[in-house]
């Protein structure tokens, strides 16, 4: 396979210009997005990527999930195309980059390419897969999970957001109900640009990650039942108290994580005390553990030994003690050829780089059970995402979307 000259290069300032102006859409309260599945704003983003990728000369489908595929034809009609993308929906207080910027750095890829005259065997699709956050309906990577058959068309179609409206609804509501059938398609390879959404990179000062895993994931949902009662007039001994128990399980969870060391991490970032007054010890805490590492068998006895320390807690401070798994994906190995040409690629155009691990899910997750996959990452500044002042230069940006269009290109096989 020939790959492009290493003087080959993307246009970063059109990137950037892209960036911006879809940044306008949905546009947040602090400099970032707000640019929700299957809202109003949701709908004109995706009306703005299809024009722009109409006048690159790409041909649009449309899943039933909403799923966009923006197709570039290759010379043979046999060969199975090139997937590039990720999501244009944000958190409700969300970045201009999470997500955004892999599906609008594949879109410049077929730009440089008709910008060179580059043509190539394989077809390349740009993909914004629909729900990828799944902020306003859980789960999330919704419609990358019915693609790659984690979850059914009917499940998907039933998920409801805060005020009860359904995914299936609201997507035909927007004008974005496709045609077809979701995970119809076949890939022969899938890549995915985004940036980091941690610290690691920008304090290694490197311009790349070479992803070549992804985390595996559980959310535990606990729910404990104690007995509301006056915080003034309710003798300590006398307690049936879900928060405290709530309090020592957190404790364990961390002490659990520490203990797992490296690679792997445990917290909570969500809980609710019912009745939840400020003198009324609690009758119901429900709290979520979100527990990550890249190894099985570490995440399967993490998740035991977080399960059971729980329900030895609730059991000593006479707390009823139930848990739901709501969120799970197995750790992703990356494709061993992509994750090698992303890293070749680097190195032929003189940026540094690193292997990561991804600690966040992404659509690339459950691309790797159907097709081989890999990620190419970007460093943020702090770390920080999921969050309206997250940021990154016009120069990182750039450079991580070199590398694609490197890898891209040489995968989809360049015709001379």
């Amino acid at each position: 396979m020939s790959a492009p000259g290493e003087n080959l290069k993307i246009n970063g300032d059109r990137l950037w210009d892209s960036l911006m102006d879809m940044a306008k859409i949905g546009p947040g309260i602090a400099g970032g997005n707000n640019r929700q599945t299957l809202t109003d704003e949701d709908g004109e983003g995706r009306h703005l990527f299809q024009r722009w990728c109409e006048a690159a000369g790409l041909s649009m489908g449309v899943d039933k999930m909403g799923t966009m595929f923006a197709t570039r034809a290759g010379s043979d009609p046999d060969a199975l195309p090139v997937y590039v993308g990720s999501h244009l929906d944000t958190q409700p207080t969300g970045g201009k980059y999470d997500g955004v910027l892999g599906v609008l750095a594949g879109l410049e890829v077929i730009r440089s390419m008709n910008d060179l005259g580059i043509k190539t065997k394989h077809p390349i699709v740009v993909t914004n897969w629909a729900n990828e956050e799944g902020a306003r309906f859980a789960p999330a990577m919704l419609a990358s999970g019915v693609f790659a058959g984690m979850h059914s068309l009917d499940y998907a179609y039933g998920r409801k957001d805060m005020d009860g409206k359904t995914y299936g609804d609201e997507l035909q509501r927007i004008g974005w109900l496709g045609a077809e059938d979701v995970g119809a398609r076949k890939m022969h390879a899938y890549f995915e640009y985004h940036i980091e959404q941690g610290p690691i990179l920008e304090a290694e000062n490197k311009q790349i990650g070479v992803v070549t895993h992804c985390q595996g994931l559980w959310w535990l949902e606990f729910t404990l039942t104690g007995k509301e009662a006056h915080t003034g007039s309710t003798p300590m001994a006398m307690r049936v108290n879900a928060g405290l128990a709530m309090a020592r399980i957190i404790e364990a969870v961390q002490v659990i994580a520490m203990e797992n060391q490296p690679g792997a991490v445990a917290g909570v970032g969500q809980a609710k005390f019912s009745p939840n007054s400020r003198n009324v010890l609690p009758g119901t805490v429900v709290f979520t553990v979100d527990l990550r590492t890249p190894d099985q068998g570490k995440l399967d006895r993490m998740r035991a030994a977080i399960e059971a320390k729980a329900a030895e807690i609730a059991a000593e401070l006479g707390v009823g003690c139930s848990v739901e798994a709501v969120g799970h994906f197995d750790p992703v190995t990356f494709d061993p050829t992509l994750v090698a040409r992303v890293r070749k690629a680097a190195e032929d155009l003189g940026y540094s780089h690193m292997n990561i691990i991804s600690g966040a899910g992404h659509d690339a997750c459950w691309a790797a059970k159907v097709a081989p996959a890999t990620m190419i990452m970007c460093p943020c500044v702090g770390g920080l995402s999921h969050n309206e002042a997250e940021e990154i230069s016009k120069e990182w940006a750039a450079a991580g979307a070199d590398v694609l269009f490197h890898a891209v290109v040489e995968t989809a096989e360049i015709v001379e």
